[in-house]
């Protein structure tokens, strides 16, 4: 679980730093689809994993992991961040 929090941060400072001059609108929009991504690859494992508690727990992972990158979406856009303001150093 702590794996998959550090990858969405990660995922977050990423897209942060690739966010350059653009808006909160489109740094949100970055963080979102980190999160996305590295639910999909979470939803990936869970269809190949070999027995059922750990597809659910994968699962529910995602879920978690899609949740928390949308709520931080939301914060950033309702922060009305200056993106290109923003430092990552």
């Amino acid at each position: 679980m702590k794996t998959v929090f550090k990858s969405v941060a990660l995922a977050s400072l990423v897209a942060l730093a690739a966010c350059g001059g653009k808006g909160d609108d489109a740094l949100a929009d970055n963080v979102e689809a980190n999160a996305d991504n590295v639910a999909d690859a979470l939803d990936a494992q869970a269809d190949n994993a070999v027995n059922e508690a750990t597809e659910d727990m994968l699962e529910n992972q995602a879920d978690s992991v899609r949740e928390n990158g949308e709520a931080a979406a939301d914060a950033i856009d309702d922060a009305d961040v200056n993106a290109a303001q923003v430092k990552t150093s």
